[in-house]
């Protein structure tokens, strides 16, 4: 027998016996690595008023992404071939924008009859055309009594029969519309499941399509599933954009809070909620408010740069190694405020948004390189830049993929952790969409836990953070929330803790870290990801979405280009 056929029956062997040991090896050992002193150790650091918020592009973000390498440098972890390094830099740019202090809006033919809205109390605007500023540095952009016309949601949804714009001219209109989907009939758009459709991100697309000038959306809590101070707060200050994107552009994207929209209507003769109404069917056709608005936004333009942190531990299947888990994390915030707030405070920390996921990223990394342990898939680690700013780090992740999307076979994303004590229950977000729930499911068993599917599926987190990036590309995620059943606090406190969280600090100054949070219940939550991952890592198939899924077709798509 010659040495290449005897090498060819020991790595057949090692391929028919690696799955045996792999599935009867106990995960506990490496779970039990991951402990609360570990997270709250990286919380501290990445959290710290020395980082400045980490806001992509600046000595704070470069800071964590230092951070980060070397945590990842110190276990061992490989790079990946395609990276030179552990970075994947991408390319941004910054725009701050300086909009009018005051809008005022006209009936058309009647410029003398005005209704003034204040900026940042009713309304925040943004420069939306930055690759028409590069060259400049700055523009100021012209908005001249351009019609605003109100639009429903906004969506063309072929396979929904809808088609909110009805072939209508709306070039260098003003869109008016609203921030959700459809949600009155379960059997159209998932009722009130939020979809991509409902996202703000796909509104401002939408309408760029049609050629407008600029989008308002109307804000509420309930449709945008937090207060209008965080669109204060994170549409304020520097925005960026990826550099290269071929995203559809507009001149204006604007906010207005349910108040002064209800004022703007009013003002054209209308009801809102007959508009809202209306909007409701499939008939509706767009509603020109015979009111106008002249704007004007100035803007600086900066080149930027900043990066997401890759790492990974080959797999030992001599087949299945070429395919991956991915754990991916946020190491983003929004940065530092302009003016000082009342407790002389100017640090948006983002110690739960999202240190702490970063820091669940680094443990679960630690925790599988030192127990020894040997996947038969490769596990990568991406610690992603730019999330606050529109998940752009997940983004040029999944447009420029490390490994190929075809081959990933799970992405497990964290973005914020429990903070409240151990809980009965285990929320997951996109609850029903992949394989990913039957592992979920048997781990939560485990542990003595019960799964509930997504409890607010009205707000769309599925659509909000960095899993709906390789969602979008064909990659099944899960994404956790944290459980409402707090062991030992009565029923319905732990709900109104994390809504008092929202309204008080998510996306605020007050994100900021505690050595007081009680981290056991973020550990079972971090351990049950890190075993589902595990699992996905050592089986025979990679995940799927379930028959019919929205994200099918990509991933499809995505599995015959990676095959070539």
């Amino acid at each position: 027998m010659t040495i290449k056929k005897i090498q060819a029956l020991v790595m057949a062997m090692a391929a028919i016996l690696q799955p045996l040991s792999l599935a009867a090896q106990d995960f506990d050992p490496i779970a039990a690595r991951i402990t609360e002193a570990k997270l709250h150790g990286h919380i501290q650091f990445l959290a710290d008023d020395l980082l400045e918020g980490r806001g992509p592009a600046t000595d704070g973000d470069r800071l964590a992404q230092l951070y980060i390498e070397t945590q990842f440098r110190t276990l061992g972890l490989q790079t990946v071939q395609s990276l030179k390094g552990y970075r994947q830099p991408f390319p941004m740019l910054g725009l701050t924008s300086t909009s009018d202090k005051s809008w005022s809006i006209k009936k058309k033919g009647s410029p003398e009859s005005a209704v003034e809205f204040k900026y940042f109390d009713e309304f925040i605007a943004v420069a939306g055309r930055p690759q028409f500023l590069e060259s400049t540095n700055a523009a100021k952009i012209d908005l001249k009594d351009a019609e605003i016309v109100f639009v429903g949601y906004g969506i063309q949804a072929p396979e929904y029969q809808w088609d909110d714009f009805k072939g209508q001219d709306l070039k260098g209109k003003i869109l008016l519309m609203m921030n959700n989907d459809p949600e009155s009939d379960p059997n159209l758009f998932a009722g009130s499941r939020r979809l991509y459709y409902g996202r703000w991100d796909y509104k401002y697309e939408s309408a760029a399509r049609q050629g407008a000038a600029g989008a308002i959306i109307i804000h509420t809590e309930h449709s945008a599933g937090y207060p209008f101070t965080v669109i204060q707060t994170s549409w304020t200050g520097e925005e960026f954009e990826l550099r290269d994107s071929d995203s559809p552009r507009m001149d204006m994207r604007a906010w207005m809070t349910r108040d002064a929209t209800d004022k703007l209507i009013q003002h054209a003769g209308l009801k809102l909620d007959d508009l809202l109404a209306k909007a409701e069917s499939r008939d509706f056709k767009p509603v020109p408010l015979g009111v106008t608005l002249s704007a004007s936004i100035a803007c600086k333009v900066r080149q930027s740069e900043t990066a997401n942190i890759v790492a990974m531990i080959p797999g030992t299947d001599p087949k299945l190694s070429s395919e991956y888990v991915v754990y991916m994390a946020h190491h983003d915030h929004i940065g530092v405020a302009t003016s000082r707030d009342e407790n002389n405070d100017t640090i948006y920390n983002g110690a739960i948004d999202n240190a702490s996921g970063t820091a669940a990223l680094l443990a679960i990394a630690d925790a599988i390189t030192n127990s020894g342990a040997k996947s038969r898939r490769s596990i990568l680690f991406a610690a992603v830049g730019a999330e606050e700013q529109g998940l752009l780090g997940s983004k040029y992740f999944a447009e420029h993929p490390p490994v190929p999307n075809g081959k990933q076979s799970a992405v497990v994303n964290i973005d914020g952790i429990n903070f409240l004590g151990a809980t009965r229950d285990v929320q997951v977000v996109g609850f029903g969409k992949s394989s990913l729930d039957s592992l979920v499911d048997l781990v939560a068993k485990k542990q003595g836990r019960v799964v509930i599917p997504d409890r607010e599926p009205s707000k769309g987190y599925y659509y909000r953070s960095d899993q709906f990036s390789l969602a979008k590309v064909g990659v099944p995620g899960v994404y956790l929330h944290a459980g409402h059943e707090v062991i030992g606090k009565p029923e319905g406190w732990g709900k109104e803790q994390l809504d008092i969280w929202t309204k008080k600090d998510y996306h605020q100054r007050s994100d900021e870290y505690n050595p007081k949070w009680d981290l056991s219940g973020a550990v079972k939550d971090i351990q049950l990801l890190a075993e589902v991952g595990w699992r996905a890592a050592n089986q025979d198939e990679m995940q799927k979405w379930n028959a019919g899924d929205e994200f099918e077709a990509a991933r499809k798509t995505a599995i015959s280009q990676a095959a070539k």
